[in-house]
C-alpha cells in the first residue's frame, strides 16, 4: 500500500521507526520487538539508513523481512551520502523487486568523524535531487523530512520551509517531522506550510523520553527545544532513571493526545529499537480514544488535513 493514500482515512495512523541492527542476532531481536507492536496495527514500520550508507545492506534486508516475513507495510530510508546515482538506482531496484512501495528520501548525515556533508562524486547534493529521480524513475510513494523548528543547517526558518516545498514539488507525497516536544511548534509549522501551498500530509515525529542524558544529546543534535517546565522536571529526576522514564511516558502520552485531538494525521514514533515506552504510550492513547478523536468536521477543517 502506498502511504500517500493511507493518511486520508478517518482514523489516525501510528508508525514506528527502527534502525538496522549490527548483527544477525540483534536482527532477530529487532524483528521480535516489531512483532510485539503489531497488536497496535501500525500503518507502517520504517527502517533507517546509517550515516554514509554504512547500513545499506542491513537496511534493505530488514525492510524486506518486515514486508515479507511479518506482513507489515514498510518504509525504507535511503540517503544520498556515500553513493553515486547508479548505486542508488541499484538500491531502489532491489527494494522495488522486494515489493516495497514506500521510501523516505533523505540527504543524510555525514559519516562519523566528518563534520560537514560532502557530495559523493557522481552523486546527489540535495534530497530534492534524489526525490526528483525517484519520482521520474520508480513507482514508490516518496516521503521526506520536515523540521518544525528548522533544520540545524538552515539559515532561516523561511529558507527551510521553502526547501520543504521544493521536496514536495519534486515528488514527495508525505512529510515526517523531526522530533519535537512543543506541539505549538508543529502546528505553527503546518500552518505556515499550508500558507505556501504544501498540501501533503505532515506527520509529527515523536520520541518518548526514557533517559535524561540521552534525550538531552539528541535534542541538541537535532535542534529540538524543550519546554522549560519539562526540562525542569527532568533535571529534578536526573539521578532517578525510573522516574525519568515514568515522566517521559506520561508527557509523551499527553503530547500525542493533544496532537491527535487538534487534527494531526497520526503519530510516527522514534523507538530507538525499544518497544516498552511506545507500547505504554499507545496503550494509554487507545484506552482514552474518545478524549482525542476529533469529529469528522473538525478533522476536515484541521490545518494538517491533506489540501
Amino acid at each position: 500500500m502506498k502511504l500517500d493514500l493511507a493518511f486520508s482515512g478517518p482514523d489516525p495512523s501510528f508508525s514506528f521507526e527502527f534502525f538496522p541492527p549490527g548483527t544477525d542476532e540483534s536482527a532477530a531481536t529487532l524483528l521480535e520487538t516489531i512483532e510485539t507492536l503489531r497488536v497496535f496495527g501500525p500503518t507502517y514500520v520504517s527502517v533507517t539508513y546509517g550515516a554514509g550508507g554504512s547500513t545499506r545492506a542491513r537496511t534493505v534486508d530488514v525492510a524486506k523481512r518486515i514486508k515479507n516475513d511479518l506482513g507489515l507495510e514498510v518504509v525504507a530510508h535511503v540517503t544520498c551520502v556515500g553513493h553515486t546515482t547508479d548505486e542508488l538506482r541499484a538500491v531502489f531496484g532491489e527494494l522495488e523487486s522486494a515489493g516495497i512501495e514506500n521510501v523516505l528520501a533523505l540527504r543524510g548525515d555525514p559519516p562519523r568523524g566528518q563534520q560537514a556533508f560532502a557530495v559523493t562524486e557522481g552523486g546527489f547534493r540535495y534530497a530534492t535531487e534524489l526525490i526528483a529521480m525517484l519520482s521520474a524513475e520508480f513507482p514508490f510513494a516518496i516521503g521526506a523530512a520536515a523540521y518544525p523548528e528548522k533544520h540545524p543547517e538552515a539559515v532561516t526558518f523561511e529558507d527551510d520551509l521553502e526547501n520543504a516545498a521544493r521536496k514536495v514539488q519534486a515528488g514527495a507525497t508525505f512529510l515526517v517531522t523531526q522530533l519535537f516536544f512543543d506541539n505549538d511548534a508543529y502546528f505553527r509549522f503546518v500552518e505556515r506550510a499550508r500558507a505556501i501551498g504544501i498540501g501533503v500530509p505532515i506527520v509529527p515525529g515523536i520520541m518518548p523520553i526514557t533517559n535524561y542524558g540521552q534525550i538531552a544529546r539528541i535534542a541538541k543534535m537535532c535542534g529540538a527545544s524543550m519546554p522549560e517546565r519539562l526540562h525542569f522536571e527532568l533535571e529534578a529526576r536526573a539521578d532517578q532513571p525510573e522516574a525519568v522514564a515514568e515522566l517521559g511516558v506520561s508527557y509523551c502520552t499527553l503530547q500525542c493526545a493533544d496532537l491527535l485531538a487538534r487534527g494531526a494525521p497520526g503519530i510516527h514514533f522514534y523507538t530507538l529499537n525499544r518497544s516498552p515506552a511506545t507500547r505504554a504510550v499507545l496503550s494509554a492513547l487507545l484506552a482514552a480514544r474518545n478524549m482525542w478523536q476529533p469529529s469528522a468536521s473538525r478533522r476536515a477543517s484541521s490545518p494538517v488535513t491533506i489540501a
